[in-house]
């Protein structure tokens, strides 16, 4: 048999071993086709200990490797996940989600706060004591912008931590510059 039937071939057997797997994970063949792969393995091993002339031959030979070689590892994959079964995946640890910004832990703003720690605050400071706003978010939002720059001017700091805590039953956004 010549090169280019030896690589027709190859090309068919990878073909008929990604047929087989498909058909043993859908459950019509009992078995995986460890033989045809074996078989595959050889020939390629045997074809690429053969002094290839033609660069075109080299190619086709290197795509038809590199193809039985992703078939492999697909198939690999989903043979340990079939044998490992759906209980791996439910193990797999679950974290948390935290809220991005906690009023009552401490935000900490810059010059340009951001909308959602500004909200965060806002939300914290009329929940904590279960009352309504006497005002809107976008004073709230002006009403710290001016808090910032203030304390900014007088301390000098980079930044400011704003934190929201109930005391005799009453909200307070207490204000702690951080960074000099």
């Amino acid at each position: 048999m010549g090169f280019e039937q030896a690589i027709d071939k190859l090309e068919r057997d990878i073909q008929d071993l990604r047929v087989k797997w498909e058909r043993f994970f859908a459950g019509d063949l009992k078995v995986p086709p460890d033989d045809l792969k074996a078989q595959v393995s050889k020939d390629i091993h045997t074809l690429r200990n053969a002094n290839l002339t033609a660069a075109a031959d080299n190619f086709r030979l290197g795509s038809l490797e590199a193809r039985f070689n992703t078939y492999g590892e697909l198939y690999g994959r989903r043979l340990r996940e079939r044998e490992e079964g759906p209980a791996a995946v439910q193990h797999m640890p679950v974290r948390e989600r935290r809220p991005e910004h906690d009023a009552a832990a401490g935000i900490t703003l810059g010059e340009r706060p951001e909308p959602a720690a500004v909200e965060a605050l806002f939300t914290g400071l009329y929940h904590a004591a279960g009352q309504s706003p006497k005002f809107d978010l976008a004073s709230f939002g002006d009403y710290i912008e001016n808090q910032i720059a203030s304390i900014r001017l007088k301390t000098g700091c980079s930044e400011v931590q704003f934190r929201v805590s109930v005391e005799d039953g009453k909200p307070r956004l207490k204000a702690k510059p951080v960074g000099r």
